[in-house]
């Protein structure tokens, strides 16, 4: 085995447009199980960056989210984002209950209900940007309130309510250190928002996934009060967010590659197989998420890593590992083959995931077929993007037709 080689500092704080981060890019091909510092959190960590150990580390029960409450982890932001009853701190069997329960939210009825929702909301969207006339900023009109909009309608949140929501999400995501205070602030404002929805939802449900999701049985089991304010929160700043940023990357990365966007045109029905393919290729966030924990010793391609340790693992490169993808740097739209770790992996794959794509091809299908003459309204070079989340997005995409 491999001796531990010194630790690298990694700030992951590389955000230029949709370039994969050449820090990440070195540690996947010269170290690819490598010892990193972070810019928060305690000591160091392990980074795995291939796909295949990206796969044991999130599916093998030898690697634990538990272990990590109570442990100043290593991570990118000064407050962690995640609370600690949280079902992606859980380990199976308790995660496995809990997303038994909360799969049933996304059953195919709820996903059709769900589906038509988006699709009205991003038809009301269109209409006020085609009234608002060229140019127009399209994450202004399109992508920074569809999925707010949508996840506030699929939870049923006042709108009175939902800015704020909004502030205290995008708040938590910060990684400036300044930001810390207000970070823990913003969390206990959603807490204790959710705790008071939750349990009226629990007293009179209604048609939406929170009293979809407090009436959820199997067998006799359902979500208690806690696990259901926390799931909500989950889904809020999950469901919104990471939407937005991603309908704001994919329509960037198309606008910018016109042979792509010609094919995309010409053959609508290739959207699913397109959008899976563009969550594969573009690097969506910075750095990495929620680590584990080594619970005993394990080996990963020859490195000893020793119970108790932290690993990270990089969904960004294994997404990238030539080993799974051929021409791993390369958008191929009509790609087919191995599944992209963009919604994470194993035990803690996204389970919103099918709502996120459901909006993602009537966000990106719809606006394709209302404006066939769309473009960026600005070179490309021109364009802004946030650098101070771990999210990677622009911050204005104005566009003309």
């Amino acid at each position: 085995m491999e001796p531990v080689s010194g630790a690298r500092h990694c700030p992951f704080d590389y955000a230029e447009a949709l370039e994969f981060d050449p820090v990440l890019r070195h540690l996947m091909t010269e170290e690819p199980v490598s010892r990193i510092r972070l810019p928060h959190g305690d000591g160091e960590a392990w980074l795995v960056t291939g796909y295949d150990d990206v796969r044991t580390v999130t599916t093998d029960r030898r690697f634990s989210r538990r272990a990590i409450i109570g442990r100043n982890f290593p991570r990118m932001t000064p407050e962690p984002i995640v609370q600690d009853e949280a079902i992606n701190v859980m380990d199976p069997p308790g995660s496995s209950r809990l997303r038994s329960l909360i799969s049933k939210g996304f059953a195919p009825r709820h996903m059709e209900r769900m589906k038509v929702r988006t699709q009205h909301v991003v038809d009301e969207l269109l209409d006020r940007m085609e009234e608002h006339g060229t140019p127009a900023d399209l994450f202004e009109h399109l992508a920074a309130p569809l999925p707010l909009t949508t996840i506030c309608e699929v939870l049923d949140i006042p709108e009175a309510d939902r800015a704020q929501l909004r502030a205290h999400a995008r708040t938590m995501m910060d990684t400036t250190v300044e930001n810390r205070d207000d970070a823990v602030r913003a969390k206990a404002g959603l807490r204790a928002y959710f705790q008071k929805l939750t349990a009226q939802r629990r007293e009179n449900p209604g048609d939406d996934l929170i009293s979809a999701l407090a009436t959820a049985r199997d067998g006799d089991e359902i979500l208690n009060d806690q696990e259901l304010t926390v799931m909500a929160m989950v889904l809020l700043i999950t469901g919104q967010d990471t939407t937005t940023y991603e309908i704001g990357n994919i329509a960037y990365t198309l606008l910018t590659r016109p042979d792509e966007l010609a094919m995309l045109r010409a053959r609508p029905d290739m959207l699913p197989q397109a959008i899976e393919e563009l969550l594969r290729f573009i690097p969506f966030r910075k750095g990495v998420g929620i680590p584990r924990v080594a619970t005993e010793d394990v080996e990963l391609s020859g490195v000893a890593i020793r119970a108790g340790d932290i690993v990270h693992v990089s969904y960004l490169t294994a997404n990238r590992d030539s080993r799974k993808f051929d021409r791993p740097d390369e958008l191929d739209l009509e790609r087919e083959g191995t599944s992209h770790m963009t919604f994470g992996w194993g035990g803690h794959h996204c389970l919103g995931a099918p709502l996120a794509a459901t909006e993602l091809q009537v966000a990106i299908g719809t606006l394709l077929e209302r404006f066939p003459a769309l473009k960026l309204a600005t070179p490309a070079e021109e364009v802004r993007w946030n650098k101070t989340s771990i999210w990677r997005y622009p911050l204005k995409l104005p566009v003309a037709w």
